[in-house]
């Protein structure tokens, strides 16, 4: 008896030929139990026979079964196939159940394993043992086995498992089987080493193509339509002294290399379907040194079937001093070249249509739709004159007549200054052209030559309204302080009658209200002055964070109940030094609009404050904001915005977005006025329908020593306003003098009068000594109290002086000379001014 040979695949799987096994035995096993158990008990003889029958058919359905002269048909006849195309595959195929059960293996994994039968089958996890990276990708497709997933893994094997070579490629994938069971996966491995072989034998070619075209003797290098620059060869780097390494990834563009505006003129513009256009360009190339580089460009791009440009192909020859021999001749057309592509003027060369012939790169990049290409129709006029576009007609009419005129060969023509309508506000662009007459090979033509004036008009725009912004504002101050004047008289006659009435006489409120309407009054000098920045300020040490608290109430009192107001303070806020009365003003105003700007359902506004470090500065796109240490207090609201015609203008005096009625237009200007005189800065960012941000920056102060952040001060106690004394009262306004005189002789003082410089002085020689305190004026005609303090401490006056003024203090401080001086600014009350001579007279 011979050994049966092993076989090729293994398969636990039931078939359908055991199953017909066991229902033989099953048949054969009733007769004969029937037989023997059961027919004593039956008394019937046809029923003893019927089951010795069925005995007989199931021992001869065994013995027919074991001999082949029986078979069952059933599902191993329909995957007769599938399974022969399994166990052929060259790719090695195993299916297992769980962790280590395995049920299936073919003669390609078998031969994988180096196995005769099914005992020497090892899962993919042990026959693939080796390297960490080889582990890796093991561990990876077992996770994936586990979880139900499928995963494909590609692995380097050395040795491989086939013993031969030293080493191979394989890919395992693994999958799910769902319909054989739960955690029933389907392994495959694929020997893949001559695919990879492929592979790497294409990127050895490629890489030599790649190593032939970097050491090349000239430059090519390609860009995308946009400028970026994602390829260039080691020879153009090395001339530029750029590392490949920036190149591509790096971010390098065409306006990184390419000198003065040259890049404009690599730019295509749109082409036809599938054309591919070519140009030789003489330009200058800028090293990473800052030097130039002269060199001659093929460059070529090839147009999509859209027209669209694509990215380019452009070879680069050095022409540089002693990198090619070259007679005069050629020297002089790379010299011109240069001199023509590099100068910031832009030139361009027109014939008789109005089409480019020839320009330099200046002038590709102010009128690049100059340059478009023209269509055969140009000849008759319909797709002429491209220069034109985008230009104001009556710029295009008074352009197209000096142009007309120099294709007639008429000279001094007169410069023409063109407006380009695209873009608004800030936006818009202006250049001026210079036209001559130019023949070429006996055509008419026309030199053209244009400089980009935009920057110019920007700064003769801003020039003219800081003239408007400075006249506007020393028209504000003057008419302020001659109205601070008469408000002095009118508030101090005021506060008189008040002392000689009681508050139940009927004539008692109706002072009160002359008295109220002026301090309004003078409120609105207070603006006006803010805004020429001649407000008196009185700077103190603030911790805004605490200003602000204090602040709060009121702000929730402003905005009503339907706005949220949120204020949300910095950690450590340095300090700052301002008035704290104007700053408390300026975030009023703030609050105020933003309160307007809000629907009437109402919306939020947000206070917040922080520090912004010297360093921090460069994150605000505001170029005006000096590097420096600054507390930032923003002031955001989410109502309508600004319009962006409005945002330039709000800073402008007497300029109102509100209704006529609602805003004096006074507001913004304060602001920026008191900011301004403060030290600060203020910015607007606003988007329509989305809210607007104040930004306002106080620069960090330092205190010095002994000097601490002002305080709330507590409610004084009525005080004695009575004294003694000679004041000598300098005032050319006959009201105030009047006022102040019957204020304080009423208060017990004795007063001297003068309307001027020189008659104070008359004064105090004829008083000899006698006066204790002069209050005086600023502003007078003949001589102004500056000048007049400076004679008094010529001629030995020590008394001191008091100077009230309807400008702010440091508007004439600087014309003083040495010396202690106090200062009263008008308008003032009758209390202000007893209390300012009683302090220093103490």
């Amino acid at each position: 008896m011979t050994d049966k040979p092993a076989p090729s695949a293994y398969d636990r799987t039931e078939s359908p030929g055991n199953v017909g096994l066991v229902l033989a035995l099953a048949i054969a096993l009733v007769g004969v139990m029937a037989v023997f158990f059961f027919a004593p008990a039956i008394a019937p003889r046809f029923t003893i026979l019927a089951l010795a029958v069925c005995a007989v058919v199931g021992v001869f359905s065994l013995f027919a079964y074991a001999v082949g002269l029986l078979q069952f048909s059933g599902r191993a006849a329909r995957n007769d196939v599938t399974k022969s195309l399994a166990d052929t595959s060259t790719e090695g195929l195993l299916v297992t159940v769980g962790d280590v059960q395995t049920i299936y293996a073919n003669e390609a994994y078998l031969a994988l394993c180096g196995a005769r039968d099914h005992s020497g089958i090892l899962t993919v996890e042990r026959l693939f043992s080796g390297p960490p990276e080889v582990s890796d990708a093991i561990y990876r497709l077992v996770q994936a086995s586990k979880a139900g997933h499928r995963q494909v893994e590609d692995l380097r094997l050395a040795p491989p498992l086939t013993g031969r070579g030293a080493a191979a490629w394989y890919r395992i994938k693994v999958r799910p089987l769902p319909h054989l069971g739960p955690r029933t996966m389907l392994w495959t491995v694929a020997d893949v080493t001559a695919e990879r072989q492929r592979q790497e034998n294409i990127f050895l070619e490629l890489q030599h193509a790649i190593d032939f075209l970097d050491h090349a003797p000239a430059g090519f290098f390609s860009s995308a339509p946009g400028g970026d620059i994602p390829y260039m060869n080691k020879t153009l780097a090395g001339w530029l002294g750029y590392d490949l390494t920036q190149v591509g990834s790096g971010g390098l563009t065409l306006f990184d290399i390419v000198a003065n505006n040259g890049a404009a003129l690599l730019a295509m513009g749109t082409g036809g379907p599938g054309e591919v256009r070519t140009q030789q360009i003489d330009l200058d190339f800028k090293c990473r040194n800052g030097r130039s580089l002269p060199v001659r460009l093929q460059h070529r791009v090839a147009f999509g079937q859209d027209g669209a440009p694509g990215a380019s192909r452009t070879l680069v020859l050095n022409r540089a001093t002693g990198e090619q021999p070259q007679d005069d001749l050629r020297a002089a057309e790379v010299k011109f070249a240069r001199f023509f592509n590099s100068t910031p003027m832009a030139i361009a060369i027109l014939d008789e249509h109005g089409r480019v012939q020839r320009s330099n790169g200046a002038f590709a990049r102010l009128l690049p739709q100059a340059l478009q290409k023209t269509g055969a129709g140009a000849e008759d006029g319909t797709a002429a004159w491209p220069l034109f576009t985008g230009m104001s007609e009556r710029d295009r009419a008074s352009l197209k007549e000096a142009i007309e005129a120099a294709l007639d060969s008429r000279s001094d023509l007169k410069p023409v200054d063109v407006v380009f309508e695209e873009g608004s506000g800030a936006n818009v662009r202006s250049a001026r052209f210079f036209v001559s007459p130019d023949e070429d090979a006996g055509r008419k033509a026309a030199m053209i030559y244009a400089l980009d004036t935009t920057e110019q008009r920007k700064l003769q725009e801003e020039f003219a309204q800081s003239q408007k912004m400075q006249a506007v504002g020393q028209l504000a101050g003057g008419v302020a302080h001659d109205f601070n004047n008469m408000l002095t008289a009118i508030i101090g006659y005021s506060d008189l009658l008040l002392a000689s009435h009681r508050p139940t006489d009927p004539s008692f409120q109706d002072i009160m209200q002359i008295k109220q309407t002026a301090n309004r009054a003078a409120g609105l000098t207070r603006q006006l002055l803010a805004f020429s920045r001649r407000q008196t300020l009185r700077p103190q040490v603030l911790q805004l964070g605490d200003a602000l608290s204090e602040l709060q109430i009121l702000l929730r009192r402003l905005v009503g109940e339907k706005v949220e107001l949120d204020l949300r303070h910095g950690r450590d806020l340095w300090l700052v030094k301002a008035d704290i009365n104007q700053f408390e003003q300026v975030i009023i105003n703030l609050v105020v609009n933003a309160r307007d700007a809000m629907p009437e359902s109402g919306g939020k506004v947000q206070l917040r404050t922080r520090n912004v470090p010297a360093a921090e500065c460069a994150d605000f796109k505001e170029a005006v904001l000096t590097p420096a240490d600054y507390v930032l207090i923003e002031v955001e609201d989410n109502g309508s915005g600004i319009p962006p015609e409005a945002k330039e203008k709000i800073f402008e005096p007497f300029f109102t977005t509100k209704e006529v009625g609602k805003g004096t237009g006074l507001g913004l200007s304060m602001v920026y006025g008191i900011l301004k005189q403060s030290g600060g800065f203020v910015f607007v960012d606003s988007e329509l329908g989305k809210g607007t941000t104040f930004r306002i920056f106080l620069p960090r102060h330092l205190p010095e020593e002994g000097e601490v952040a002002v305080k709330a001060e507590a409610a004084k106690p009525a005080a004695d306003y009575t004294g003694q004394g000679t004041i000598l009262l300098v005032e050319d306004e006959d009201a105030v003098r009047a006022f102040g005189a019957r204020a304080l002789t009423s208060r017990g003082y004795t007063v001297l009068e003068a309307a001027s410089g020189l008659e104070a002085l008359e004064v105090v020689e004829k008083e000899q000594g006698k006066i204790d305190l002069i209050v005086s004026d600023v502003v007078m005609p003949e001589m102004d109290g500056p000048t007049m303090f400076a004679e008094l401490r010529k001629r030995g006056v020590k008394a001191k002086v008091i100077f009230v003024s309807g400008y702010a203090e440091e508007a004439f401080a600087k014309n003083l000379p040495a010396g202690d001086f106090g200062f009263l600014p008008k308008p003032f009350t009758l209390k202000q001014l007893i209390e300012t001579v009683k302090t220093h007279l103490a």
